[in-house]
């Protein structure tokens, strides 16, 4: 018996011990059988090849020599090693065998929709603009103008402006525009010295929206600390002691009927920015160009490559919530003297705890970017898919919003529009919500209020539920998504 004979009968048990193993893992009493057959085996081998050293020896052939060598102790411990290692790589094959089995269908989901999850991301055009950088810069101008702003108006009787609040899709993370980015800022307004604001709601004839009027009450500052100031009080005053020495009250200026104008108040904030902008830093690189508007202020500033539309909305914070009386219209005719109630605050802030909470890869946005994509043309509304969003954000787990799940969030959002408009209703996603983050303050009058259909005039018009269904339809078949 030579060494290459003995190492091919070594392996040979090897290969006989792994597949008992991997066989009859659980068999006890075979094992002990295999055992002690390989004891015996070795036995013999060992006897067999003691007799072999021995003639060996006694014939004194050199190859003899090199089996004793070939034998030494740390070869075999060497040997000992190896079939240690291969015994660790079976058990760690099997190991990783178990794993692949328990995740095998979730590999080939993603193996299925791996190509069309690909291909549709690709349809989503994502706007051009950085958006986190244009709404840094947009702020940034905004706090440059409210300085001046205070400095101006310190001591006149218009409104106290506040700094400015990014509202709107840009600053929740998406825009259904690609290559003109609006940023929409609101612009909260206090009442100066002398006045107070009182808000009135005006919801007559309108039992969906909620409007607002602001009216203007004049205080008296006889008792005030700035008394010593030379401020006369409007309301214990001679009127031709106020008009010659001093400036006219806000209800002189912008208002009407005791009430605060918005068409007034943007055609005063319009003058403001024009008087304001060469003085400010940006001035110097930088084009300002006014746009036409009459419920907000909105400019152009351009520097040759880069270009930033900015709207600035007016508003009247609700006690200390993040709910805001605002200039911004609802409806093709609003009186000057009416302020809708805006929730874009609240919203704003949602989006934001849902950034914090979502893993790199929520793909939420992209969803409410490709379906206000796809939409167009239809007669859904952008707020009306983002309200869908919202509510299934607000129920489903942040972790399955990741890309596997993608096609799934989209079917969802299909289902939830086609129920909605099968019901003719959708709540409204902040009004009456108890379930919101405690980072959200609302009044407690909105808490308890009964959430408004969104869709109301579907169930009063069979032949707008009809186009709606309709173009539904054909929705659909532009996002590629069936229903669940």
């Amino acid at each position: 018996m030579d060494a290459i004979t003995f190492l091919y009968m070594l392996l040979q048990s090897l290969i006989h011990y792994l597949q008992s193993v991997g066989d009859v893992w659980d068999e006890e009493t075979h094992w002990r059988m295999e055992l002690r057959a390989k004891r015996l085996d070795r036995k013999r081998i060992q006897l067999e090849w003691e007799v072999e050293q021995l003639a060996l020896r006694q014939r004194g052939e050199a190859w003899g020599d090199l089996l004793w060598f070939a034998l030494q102790p740390w070869q075999v411990w060497a040997v000992v090693g190896v079939l240690v290692l291969l015994l660790g790589l079976y058990f760690f094959w099997r190991k990783r065998n178990h794993e692949a089995e328990n995740s095998n269908e979730e590999d080939e989901e993603d193996h299925v929709l791996g190509n069309d999850l690909r291909w549709l991301l690709e349809r989503i055009q994502w706007p051009v603009q950085d958006l986190q950088a244009g709404c840094e810069w947009a702020i940034h101008l905004m706090d440059n103008y409210t300085i001046y702003f205070g400095h101006i108006l310190s001591n006149s009787f218009y409104p106290v402006l506040q700094h400015a609040i990014g509202v709107g899709s840009a600053f929740e993370g998406w825009s259904p525009r690609e290559q003109d980015v609006v940023y929409r800022v609101l612009i909260p307004m206090t009442p100066p010295r002398g006045h107070s604001f009182h808000l009135e709601l005006d919801s007559a004839g309108h039992r969906h929206v909620r409007n607002f009027r602001v009216r203007v009450q004049l205080e008296c500052t006889c008792t005030s600390e700035r008394q010593a100031e030379t401020v006369l009080c409007f309301l214990h005053h001679p009127e031709e002691e106020l008009r010659s020495n001093q400036d006219p009250s806000l209800l002189h200026t912008l208002c009407t009927d005791s009430y605060l104008d918005v068409h007034k108040t943007a055609r005063w904030f319009y003058q403001l920015v024009r008087a304001v902008w060469p003085a400010l830093p940006q001035s110097h690189s930088w084009h300002l160009k006014l746009l036409p508007s009459r419920r907000s202020c909105q400019f152009q500033v351009t520097d040759g490559t880069e270009s930033f539309r900015i709207e600035v909305l007016f508003g009247v914070r609700r006690g200390d919530s993040d709910v805001f009386v605002s200039s911004q219209t609802r409806e093709a005719r609003t009186l000057s003297t009416t302020w809708p109630e805006t929730y874009d605050v609240a919203e704003v802030k949602f989006f934001k705890y849902i950034a914090q909470q979502a893993p790199p890869d929520t793909l939420h946005l992209r969803c409410l970017q490709l379906f206000s994509r796809v939409q167009l043309g239809f007669g859904f509304s952008n707020y009306m898919v983002k309200t869908i969003i919202m509510h299934l954000l607000n129920t489903i787990p942040m972790s399955q919003w990741r890309r596997r799940y993608f096609l799934r969030r989209l079917g969802d959002i299909n289902v939830n529009l086609r129920r909605c408009l099968e019901e003719k209703c959708l709540n409204h996603f902040v009004i009456g919500n108890r379930n919101l983050p405690q980072e959200i303050s609302l009044p407690l009058d909105i808490l308890s209020a009964e959430p408004p259909n969104l869709i109301h005039h579907l169930a009063r018009d069979l032949a707008s539920h009809s186009q709606a269904m309709s173009e539904y339809q054909d929705l659909q078949h532009q996002t590629l998504v069936s229903p669940f």
